[in-house]
């Protein structure tokens, strides 16, 4: 069995879109601008924080200095609300349990702002189910640079060969790639299947639990 299960949070863990698209199009709201729909955020979400909002914006507002602001904007808003609608996936809870119970190390590496990946891990799944959790950082470069990966196989003082990194999107694939580890996409989240084959996913599961299997098999 592999000894490691590192896991993407956003549509992987978590269904955060609700509380995405609310805190987004609160800040659009506020300057007079137009919303986007919810389901656009399932192709906004996955690179950091400064992507999706300028995404977000009309293109006469994509500049530097605005995105920045709006940013800002954006990070207040999603401080209020990220709790109201945002719930781990069915399933998810057990799985965590499953694996902690066969002393598998566990993990989240995420492109998400550190100062909202901590909290948001630590509220729904408890301050000890993970043995490291990391967000993006200004001074590590976000997924699909594997550097946060090697970073926490350091950590846990494991080979990434030993280790399965669990995603929803092409980024998460590619990172897992990169990072010399296995990688397993779900095809409960944001992205479609068909992005997760193309960027290289080793394996694919429909349900939480079918995760177990693969560290078994993979091992």
């Amino acid at each position: 069995m592999l000894k490691a299960a590192l896991f993407d949070l956003d549509g992987t863990l978590i269904d955060s879109l609700a509380d995405i698209a609310g805190a987004i199009n609160e800040m659009l709201d506020g300057r007079g601008w137009p919303r986007c729909e919810v389901e656009l955020f399932r192709e906004m979400v996955g690179d950091g924080m400064d992507r999706l909002v300028e995404r977000a914006l009309p293109p006469h507002a994509r500049t530097p200095e605005l995105i920045q602001t709006c940013v800002e904007e954006y990070r207040a808003n999603y401080d209020k609300r990220w709790q109201r609608e945002t719930r781990p996936y069915e399933g998810i809870t057990e799985l965590l349990a499953a694996l902690k119970a066969r002393d598998i190390r566990l993990g989240v590496i995420s492109n998400k702002a550190h100062r909202f990946t901590v909290p948001m891990t630590e509220h729904f799944f408890g301050a000890d189910c993970f043995d490291i959790i990391l967000g993006q950082r200004a001074e590590v470069p976000r997924k699909p640079d594997p550097a946060a990966g090697l970073e926490v196989v350091q950590a846990l003082r494991l080979d990434p060969k030993d280790c399965a990194y669990v995603g929803d999107s092409g980024i998460d694939m590619e990172f897992a790639r990169h990072a010399g580890m296995t990688g397993i996409g779900v095809t409960w989240g944001f992205r479609s299947e068909r992005e997760l084959r193309e960027n290289g996913a080793h394996i694919l599961v429909a349900r939480p639990l079918e995760i177990l299997k693969c560290l078994e098999s993979a091992g």
